[in-house]
């Protein structure tokens, strides 16, 4: 038996316990992430159940049975087309029905499940059906869903599946704790969202942006500004280059900060600050629907447990480690699509080069039907005017009334409104059509059909009807120039807008069997706007 230092009393305490064992600097700093997966996965469950609701109130005016562009119609289309392969092509649950009921089961069914993500029921089998119904949803939307959030949804949505806890029931006291390959994976998707948004502007070789001169345009020139649009527009010039030199700054230099070691979570809690500040900053000039919401739940990731602890009084332990299945399924789906989303990267950057052609890989091209491997970029190319079109209609060929959107610009002394997070599909594609109206055609003509017969699902995606007794027998697409009245003309006359007419787009359309005008030479065919 060992004798006692003799330099110690023989009843020292320090004798009867265990020494502990040394602990590494690195296992002092190591935060974990519990809570901020807590908050993360009811954030988005927020972000799934906007976008469910917002398109389940205009889903059958959009695509319905009696829609602008027929969900059914084009998935007959596409097996015409491509045979079996189209099941592949076009993954959708939409193949089992694609009438108004179903439509409506999918987004409102959608909108229960967020609930129950929300609730932090079933969070990884909830999120995989969320998933598999807005991907339905995104297929059959056609033009209207193609935006770059409903992508950047998907491939959260589909990241966040393995993230999520494996269990069943929610708790307030243990949660496995969560994969660090897949916190790592979220952050990725995050870097990538805010690092191409800046790249991509200088990468097109657009002036507005290399001069710092692009927001003179942004504010007036956005598919749908609000009314905080107008005075961010009458700033002083210096301060629109402030802006886009801080913008800068945020997009490129931030998010190479979400990638410091622990022991400096300063700085990722500085990428944190400054990326949430730019999304505040766009969501209060513009509408961009559930957009700045879903950026800002990336965002929630940055930060640990102990820093969310000082706002969140919730104390999450780590509980029992998460089953074997989901162990593997990490395993082998983070390096996968981290070679994904690397070839998706280089490609976006590349595809934006003036001259830069397309370095599509076979890898990407096979899982494109899915959405969920994407690049990102919002305004790489400044828009430097606003072109509008309007529809006119008439019952006499003689009295001519306009029809108002709910949002997009109209009439002169409309307030601009704020729409989001509801996002307004057709109001932004009015937008699209009129800096290409060609390109819309497929989606323009059955619109003013629909406006010439009256069909109700379409007349409730714009505002009040000029024609509430009958449908106007006639219709015309004039062509506008909008830009925001300064300061003077508003107190003059107390117009948000000043516009200049440009011409028609189309002489007057109408139905087939409809008495024609006078002008009948002037009459183009109505699926040629």
């Amino acid at each position: 038996m060992p004798l006692p230092n003799r330099e110690e009393p023989l009843g020292n305490p320090a004798h009867s316990l265990p020494r502990r064992p040394p602990v590494s600097p690195l296992s002092e700093v190591r935060p974990t992430y519990l809570l901020s997966r807590w908050l993360f996965l009811r954030l988005l469950g927020l972000v799934y159940l906007i976008a469910f609701v917002s398109l389940a109130v205009q889903i059958t005016g959009l695509v319905g049975e009696h829609g602008i562009l027929p969900a059914r119609d084009f998935l007959d289309r596409a097996r015409a087309t491509y045979g079996g392969a189209a099941y592949r092509l076009f993954p959708t649950l939409c193949w089992l029905g694609a009438g108004d009921g179903a439509l409506r089961l999918l987004a409102w069914g959608g909108a229960v499940l967020a609930l129950l993500l929300i609730a932090g029921v079933a969070q990884a089998p909830v999120l995989l059906l969320l998933w598999a119904l807005y991907l339905s949803l995104s297929v059959v939307g056609q033009v209207f869903l193609w935006f770059q959030w409903d992508a950047l949804l998907l491939e959260t949505g589909l990241v966040a599946i393995l993230y999520a806890p494996a269990r069943w029931l929610p708790s307030l006291e243990r949660e496995p704790e969560p994969s660090r390959a897949m916190h790592w994976l979220v952050l990725w998707l995050l870097f990538r969202l805010m690092f191409l948004s800046g790249i991509t502007k200088l990468a097109s070789g657009d002036p507005t942006w290399r001069t710092l001169t692009a927001l003179d345009y942004h504010f007036w020139t956005q598919p749908l500004p609000p009314w905080t649009a107008w005075y961010a527009q009458q700033l002083p010039p210096w301060m629109h280059r402030a802006m886009t030199l801080g913008m800068f700054v945020i997009e490129l230099g931030a998010p190479w900060l979400i990638f410091a070691p622990p022991r400096f979570a300063r700085l990722r809690l500085t990428a944190f600050v400054l990326l949430v500040l730019g999304q505040l900053g766009i969501a209060v000039t513009g509408n961009y629907g559930f957009f700045n919401l879903l950026s800002l739940t990336l965002c929630v990731p940055l930060l640990d447990d102990a820093v969310l602890r000082r706002a969140i009084p919730l104390r999450l332990a780590a509980g029992a480690p998460e089953p074997r299945w989901k162990r593997v399924g990490v395993t082998v789906f983070v390096p996968v699509v981290a070679l994904l989303t690397a070839l998706a990267f280089v490609r976006e950057i590349a595809a934006t080069l003036p001259g830069g052609g397309s370095l599509d890989h076979a890898l990407l091209r096979a899982v494109a039907p899915l959405r969920s491997i994407n690049g990102y970029g919002l305004f790489r190319v400044m828009t430097t005017e606003r072109p509008e079109i309007v529809i006119e209609g008439s019952r006499d060929g003689v009295s001519w009334k306009e029809y108002e959107f709910r949002w997009k610009p109209g009439a002169l002394t409309r307030r601009p409104r704020f729409s989001q997070p509801h996002m307004p599909r057709l109001d932004w594609q009015m937008w699209f059509a009129a800096l290409n109206p060609q390109g819309a055609r497929s989606w323009l003509a059955p619109l003013t059909r629909h406006l010439l017969a009256g069909t109700p699902e379409v007349l409730a995606l714009l505002g009040e009807n000029p024609f509430p007794a009958h449908a106007p027998r006639y219709l015309r697409l004039a062509y506008y120039r909008y830009r925001f009245s300064t300061p003077a003309e508003r107190a003059r006359s107390g117009d948000w807008w000043e516009r200049e007419f440009s011409g028609y787009l189309t002489g007057a359309l109408s139905l087939p069997g409809t008495p024609p005008l006078p002008d009948s030479a002037a009459r183009r065919p109505l699926g040629s706007p």
